[in-house]
């Protein structure tokens, strides 16, 4: 699952350039798309494809429910 961990940023290893979290965030390219709260992904509006591919892919490598 993750690639490398600075402080509290990890890398995922699909995605690796695009899509890191940061804390209790995910970040899609330099956006802020979602948030973790307990045991889930609480997803912070409507996005491309591509970032929704992203949250998707976040939430079931942290094994969060997502919430749209």
């Amino acid at each position: 699952m993750k690639l490398q961990t600075k402080t509290n940023i990890m890398k995922f290893t699909k995605y690796k350039q695009n899509l890191t979290k940061d804390g209790n965030f995910i970040i899609s390219y330099t956006t802020k798309v979602a948030e973790i709260k307990g045991n889930e992904l609480h997803q912070l509006g409507y996005w491309s494809v591509t970032t929704q591919k992203h949250i998707n892919y976040a939430a079931s490598e942290l094994g969060l429910t997502l919430i749209k």
